[in-house]
């Protein structure tokens, strides 16, 4: 199902979750949000976090976050722990999508309205609300390929097995596909981390030195992969995924190898997904998916974005 950039202004508001299509009933008690991150190590997810505390704060709720560190174990116990205090909503980003099943059942078990956001959950969740990952990785590879005159040494620096990352991928490898004079040399884990990145990129660069591309597939590893670039003094583009705002100041720089990202939009996520789950508990249908567009940003169009 699409939903229009119209909808995504809708919810996006302070009181956006009051617009969808079910009356709010007099509530007894104050509601009460969990919100479980797989990392809160990351500016896309702070981000995100703080739309959801300004959120709640415009309906009087109460907010319980937790940071689950990429471990599947902390993550349901953190949930099992969030049940226990009576939280009417689980707003659940998985580290794991399997692995988090049980606590998805239990969630729901106890009458807990839950939405995955950014990657979605196994088990009976609500909805899902995340970016087009598909398409991020489609048009950062398109604008890599056209800058390089459609032809040379590609290299993709990969992440985590999580369902965005790897259509991401599919998306930057079905997007080069269409150009014969590129070639995909490599696709190495950098694990989405500056300093792991960097370190992967500078092997990168060393085995491939007729290399004149990389896609990152998210900025904090772009970051260690343009530290990489930069060192080594060759001329290779990068493009990633995410828009954070020290990947906006780096494709600003003068000369910048860092081209452009395809930009997600944290904020609208996380509003949508408090506004579905609104709409669920107070008894209206909602959509099992939400797709959240992504935008292209680059030099000229970073000027102004941010999220």
């Amino acid at each position: 199902m699409f939903y229009s950039k119209k909808l995504i202004a809708l919810a996006a508001g302070p009181l956006g979750a009051m617009l969808l299509s079910a009356p709010a009933p007099a509530l007894a008690a104050p509601l009460k949000i969990g919100m479980s991150f797989q990392e809160l190590n990351n500016p896309y997810f702070i981000t995100m976090k703080k739309a959801l505390e300004e959120a709640a704060a415009t309906l009087g709720a109460s907010v319980v976050i937790t940071d689950a560190r990429h471990d599947v174990s902390k993550q349901t116990s953190d949930i099992e722990d969030m049940i226990q205090k009576k939280i009417d909503i689980l707003l659940l980003n998985p580290t794991d999508s399997v692995g988090i099943q049980s606590a998805v059942k239990s969630a729901h078990a106890a009458g807990v309205i839950t939405v995955a956001v950014d990657a979605n959950a196994n088990g009976p969740v609500a909805s899902f609300v995340g970016s087009k990952n598909f398409d991020a990785g489609q048009m950062a590879c398109t604008f890599l390929a056209k800058n390089l005159g459609g032809k040379g040494d590609v290299a993709i620096l990969d992440g985590i097995a999580v369902v965005p990352i790897l259509e991401r991928v599919r998306g930057c490898k079905d997007a080069l596909a269409k150009f014969p004079e590129i070639k995909i040399v490599t696709t190495q884990n950098g694990k989405q981390e500056r300093d792991q990145a960097l370190t992967v990129t500078e092997n990168i660069l060393q085995a491939n030195p007729k290399l004149k591309g990389i896609f990152s597939v998210n900025d904090g590893g772009s970051m260690g992969a343009l530290s990489a670039i930069e060192a080594s003094g060759k001329d290779v583009k990068l493009t990633s995924v995410d828009g954070a705002p020290e990947a906006i100041k780096a494709i600003l720089k003068p000369n910048s190898k860092f081209i452009a990202t395809a930009a997600q939009y944290p904020r609208d996520q996380v509003r949508l997904a408090l506004a579905i789950a609104l709409a669920k508990k107070w008894g209206a249908n909602v959509p099992a998916s939400v797709p959240v567009e992504v935008k292209l940003v680059d030099k000229d169009g970073a000027k102004t974005f941010s999220w």
